[in-house]
């Protein structure tokens, strides 16, 4: 049986909703291995004279945790 743990992370992007949804799976792959979905639950802009300045997401990241052996448990 797997576990699957899930985080909730804030990214954002410059460039757009895509770019901040990559940065925030590239950023929690730095100490996260096995992750397996992303889900956007929220996505926003910042607005300044009228252009959108900045991307942002709030996002859940989906991880399978690692299995301890017979000798861990």
């Amino acid at each position: 049986m797997s576990i699957v743990k899930v985080i909730e992370v804030i990214a954002w992007s410059e460039k757009g909703f895509d770019e901040a949804a990559q940065n925030a799976v590239t950023e929690a792959s730095k100490s996260i291995r096995n992750i397996h979905s992303i889900y956007i639950k929220e996505m926003k802009a910042h607005v300044k004279d009228s252009k959108i300045t900045s991307y942002g997401v709030n996002a859940q990241i989906s991880f399978e945790l690692d299995a301890l052996s017979a000798d861990q448990a």
